[in-house]
């Protein structure tokens, strides 16, 4: 229970933002906001929203994710990753609401060799990132914010995550192309719902939380797990980033380290568990 009276949702449509919506309406009234509904960006429309809605929290899902796209296109990604944050966050600090806002892992340069801590330093590597990065600081100038770093997630509708991609490809006995060299955590949205209601309810100290399933992979490991629990054989190409051009530069170690969320009571399950609750729940 996370003891709120109501809650405002931005990006309500996307698969976080309508895990989350449908799983709080459970627990407390839901102001659930799409894209069209309501542009972040706009600063007035923001706060006649907050005003309007009067909620304990502003949970914010709405994002520009087109990490490749972003190269060409700044003003869009800023506006919706790091404007709209801080149009956010000052609605939530007029409206006395604690503010939840969801990070990213592209905000560090890969270069490490154990799993990122929210005390590491970033060093985005693209536009994305660094937008993201100054989202990030602009939603903790709210005087009760929580950022939540998640990290290659999955689960929810529309179904586009990479993890959806391998997935449907074993499953319709297609090849299968996959990193051997990226190191991740993926972060399963039904398990990042209900850290967020965790959170809420428990009211740590404010401030930047890493929020992904436990354990390290690649994602090779993951497309391996998968075909595992759809026990297919499919054909696996591992490729290494360097084969692959892409627009915009990815960190190549991107395991974000949960440890400071299980110290706050909130335990996040492992990424195996959380691939194969995915599955059950798409079977």
């Amino acid at each position: 229970m996370t003891g709120l009276r109501r809650v405002m949702v931005t990006g309500a449509a996307g698969q976080l933002g309508s895990t989350i919506v449908a799983r709080m309406r459970h627990e407390c009234d839901v102001v659930a906001l799409t894209r069209s509904e309501l542009d972040i960006g706009d600063d007035a429309a923001v706060l006649a929203a907050a005003r309007a809605a009067a909620p304990d929290a502003i949970i914010n899902c709405a994002a520009y994710n087109d990490v490749d796209g972003a190269e060409d296109a700044a003003f869009a990604c800023f506006a919706g990753n790091a404007f709209g944050v801080r149009a956010l966050a000052r609605a939530a600090a007029a409206t006395g609401a604690v503010f939840i806002h969801y990070g990213t892992d592209f905000v560090f340069d890969g270069l490490a060799q154990r799993p990122y801590d929210e005390e590491d330093r970033p060093g985005p590597l693209s536009t994305y990132g660094t937008a993201k990065l100054l989202g990030e600081w602009f939603a903790l100038e709210a005087p009760n914010a929580y950022v939540l770093r998640v990290e290659s997630l999955f689960g929810g509708q529309p179904a586009k995550s990479s993890v959806d991609k391998i997935l449907t490809a074993i499953q319709t006995d297609q090849p299968v192309r996959v990193f051997t060299d990226r190191t991740v955590t993926p972060s399963y949205v039904g398990d990042v719902t209900m850290a967020t209601m965790e959170l809420l309810a428990r009211r740590p100290a404010p401030g930047v939380y890493h929020c992904v399933n436990s354990g390290i992979t690649t994602w090779l490991g993951i497309a391996e797990e998968l075909a595992r629990l759809l026990e297919r054989q499919p054909e696996i190409i591992a490729v290494k980033s360097a084969d692959v051009k892409l627009r915009a530069r990815r960190p190549q170690y991107c395991a974000l380290s949960n440890d400071k969320l299980a110290r706050v009571g909130v335990a996040m399950p492992s990424w195996q568990d959380a691939l194969r609750r995915h599955i059950t729940s798409v079977r």
